[in-house]
């Protein structure tokens, strides 16, 4: 009788500890981005392997039936951390007492469209969004901005929640950095995890500064600088960085879609870093909010860093030494920023 208590009190015990499911946001959830993304988040890739997810799924009315299509998939594959999913076209339900927000969708660039229309139409997007979280969201929410303008979208979203901390918002650059990252570990022919520490800072464009004074590369088992390990000095100031920044038209150009497997990967890193930490001795860029940084930029842009997290809190990694050459790319990125938000800013107030 004991030994039957026993286990019956086992029981009970382990089904009373699982987690609370967290309620995750994906917008633009029916385009090719989400589809390769929503399967690595149900089945726990990103926020735990044991923490069921309640996944909403966030679209334009048009978009539904696509939607339907995905939720059947999503059950198709019987994952046992996914407790519901909830695919809405109502930001009031869609932004209800959300854990993580990705924003996905956003208005893309068509055929003769000007930069500044392009920024007209997000605003209006982020703005609602943004407006969304602050009124239906837990204030505790993180916030991963993907769709373009990142940047700035991301920013218009943190103005337009005033209540929910700014370091609470981010976007999306670390597709660029695990692009830089791939670059190098190609040219030493090391795996791309024996190289850590690149750095993407400013604006996810074709201004973005990919930097890698301060990587280091695992040779045979020895830790050595990336110029050294890479032994080309003009291919890293040239080559090397105009394929990272102009690394999205070439994939668009070659399959006539943009990035999605490895956008979804990059998303995948970013919020599981977020939520579990960085490890020590190693930063990730994050497009995060510039206020107090040791390197000159501009406060009010969200701007690409390298960044430590530990406890679900970002910090920028303070005290590199920045050498001409990079502070005029930093620079110059952030000019660009600056405009954009200016624009930007000009239609929020509209």
């Amino acid at each position: 009788m004991l030994t039957l208590l026993t286990a019956m009190y086992i029981v009970v015990r382990a089904a009373s500890s699982e987690a609370d499911p967290i309620r995750v946001l994906v917008t633009g959830a029916a385009g090719q981005i989400a589809y390769s993304l929503l399967y690595s988040i149900a089945k726990g890739d990103v926020f735990g392997k044991d923490q069921p997810i309640i996944l909403v799924l966030l679209d334009i009315p048009p978009m539904l039936p696509v939607l339907d299509g995905v939720v059947m998939e999503l059950q198709d594959c019987a994952l046992p951390l996914l407790r519901e999913v909830i695919p809405t076209d109502k930001v009031e339900l869609g932004f209800k007492d959300l854990d993580a927000a990705i924003l996905v969708g956003s208005m893309p660039r068509k055929e003769g469209m000007e930069r500044k229309d392009l920024l007209k139409a997000n605003v209006a997007i982020f703005k609602t969004q943004g407006a969304a979280l602050e009124k239906y969201a837990k204030k505790s929410v993180r916030v991963l901005v993907v769709g373009n303008p990142a940047n700035t979208n991301c920013l218009i979203a943190s103005k337009s929640a005033p209540s929910i901390p700014k370091e609470n918002f981010s976007c999306l650059t670390r597709l660029d950095h695990n692009r830089a990252r791939s670059q190098v570990a190609m040219r030493c022919g090391v795996p791309a995890d024996a190289v850590k520490n690149v750095i993407i800072w400013g604006n996810h464009s074709s201004t973005q500064y990919p930097d890698v004074h301060h990587a280091m590369v695992n040779v045979h088992g020895k830790e050595v600088e990336a110029y050294d390990a890479v032994k080309d000095d003009s291919w890293l100031k040239g080559d090397f960085i105009s394929t990272v920044q102009l690394r999205g038209a070439a994939v668009i150009k070659a399959r006539k879609l943009s990035s999605a497997m490895s956008a979804a990967k990059a998303i995948c890193d970013h919020m599981r870093d977020w939520w579990f930490g960085t490890l020590d001795g190693e930063f990730m860029s994050m497009g995060v909010y510039a206020g107090g940084n040791s390197y000159g930029i501009p406060e009010d842009l969200i701007y690409s860093f390298p960044v430590h997290i530990k406890n679900k809190s970002w910090n920028i990694h303070d005290g590199l030494p920045i050498n001409d050459f990079s502070r005029a790319k930093m620079d110059a990125t952030a000019a660009e920023l600056a405009e954009e938000r200016d624009t930007a800013l000009s239609f929020l107030t509209q």
